[in-house]
């Protein structure tokens, strides 16, 4: 049998449309995440500026509709890196040993990102629930909540961040 390179590119792109997929139904854990979904623009209701810094995110309260559309636009303000990662403690916990992972092979210092060993190590931390930021950077997350009221938040995975209150509950009101 002769293997051609167009056959290659063709199995690899079809690998990569199969992985991205699944990376964007399950947020990286697995499971369909219950604290949510990617959303979709067109549907956005409100935005959120959130800004965070050495263990906070501003501001101190964050209220959503069940259902609803919300644009989170996440500001570093501070001197470290940081991490917006919409979930609950199960998500937070599965998370926490990539993220150690991460800080224990040098892909995170304390205010950098290393973009190059990352792609090397495969762990590019592109879950569509979450962005890691360097001091100063921004970014932009577009979800949508549940129908029904659940646990969820927002919490700052770089080890040690969450452990010391770099976490937030999400408040849901009225009625789904």
């Amino acid at each position: 049998m002769k293997i051609t390179t167009t056959g290659i590119t063709s199995l690899a792109a079809g690998l990569l449309a199969v992985s991205s997929t699944t990376a964007l139904a399950d947020a990286g854990h697995g499971t369909a995440p219950d604290f949510g979904r990617t959303g979709d623009e067109h549907h956005v209701s409100r935005t959120y500026e959130v800004r965070m810094g050495e263990m906070y995110f501003k501001p101190g309260a964050i209220r959503v509709m069940p259902g609803e559309t919300v644009r989170f636009i996440v500001v570093n303000e501070g001197d470290a890196v940081h991490e917006f990662n919409l979930g609950n403690e199960d998500a937070w916990g599965s998370h926490a040993a990539e993220m150690n992972r991460m800080v224990d092979e040098g892909m995170i210092d304390y205010d950098v990102l290393r973009h190059g060993k990352m792609r090397e190590m495969g762990m590019m931390h592109a879950d569509p629930n979450a962005v890691l930021l360097e001091p100063g950077e921004r970014a932009e997350i577009i979800w949508t909540f549940p129908d029904k009221v659940t646990e969820v938040g927002i919490a700052c995975n770089v080890p040690g961040h969450r452990e010391f209150g770099m976490v937030q509950d999400i408040i849901f009101r009225g009625e789904g």
